[in-house]
């Protein structure tokens, strides 16, 4: 799978759900106007962008290792220290921040364990550690699950990327922070929602390669591609204007 994209096609994959979750994840990590917050995995910068809005640019940090997502966050939280640096090695000193938080990539790093514990290391002790992931469960993600659903029309053996994937419910990511030290674990449920103005809207992002959706669907024919397109546009109720859809995420935070 790749995330080696150009910002703003993620924006129009996953960004519009992105900015729609990051308050929501600020909220439930309890970051305060002034707290030093580091944003872990930031993508292109919509939970970073929120934080600088809240905190200023003084008090963000943020990292991920891939260039573009880096360069389209430093666009968009200009002042913030932004790095490329994955999870696993922050290029932090210990105990430099209030709070770390990390949005839709927990599931993403090469070993979560140590990601959490380079998050739970560069936390003042008594620090909030939070994190949110997209539910693995069938209802709670319309728009991957509708697309693994139109993709086992193609090919019933395909499986959805959640099934292989760790880290997407509230019961992982409470083991895990619990794994590696964490106190006070709470978890809960994120739910957003994002309109769509057509069905090319939802259709044409796949197409930009990014994640495990779109690398499943660049590696069909065209033949096979217009397939799924075609049973997807049943599956979400063949829209003929604009539509929504929603998404639910699993999010879980702990003291250092």
């Amino acid at each position: 799978m790749s995330f080696e994209v150009a910002g703003d096609k993620y924006d129009r994959f996953m960004g519009r759900y992105s900015r729609e979750l990051a308050p929501r994840l600020i909220e439930f990590a309890g970051v305060d106007s002034g707290m030093a917050v580091v944003d872990v995995g930031c993508g292109p910068g919509a939970l970073t962008e929120r934080l600088v809005e809240l905190d200023g640019a003084d008090n963000v940090a943020a990292a991920d290792p891939s260039e573009p997502f880096v360069a389209a966050a430093t666009e968009r939280a200009p002042g913030a220290d932004v790095r490329v640096a994955p999870a696993e090695e922050l290029p932090w000193e210990d105990d430099r921040f209030d709070a770390a938080l990390s949005q839709l990539a927990v599931n993403f790093m090469r070993d979560a364990d140590r990601g959490v514990s380079e998050m739970r290391r560069v936390v003042r002790p008594g620090g909030v550690i939070a994190a949110c992931t997209w539910s693995k469960r069938a209802k709670d993600m319309q728009m991957l699950n509708s697309f693994w659903a139109a993709a086992r029309g193609l090919d019933s053996g395909v499986a959805d990327e959640g099934d292989a994937m760790q880290y997407r419910t509230a019961e992982e990511l409470d083991e895990l922070w619990r794994r590696v030290g964490l106190s006070e674990v709470e978890s809960d449920h994120l739910r957003v929602e994002t309109s769509y103005t057509d069905f090319d809207d939802l259709w044409e992002p796949f197409t930009f390669g990014v994640g495990p959706a779109g690398a499943y669907l660049a590696k069909l024919s065209p033949e096979q591609r217009e397939q799924v397109r075609t049973e997807l546009f049943k599956i979400v109720g063949e829209p003929s204007g604009p539509f929504t859809l929603s998404a639910s995420a699993c999010a879980v935070r702990g003291l250092a």
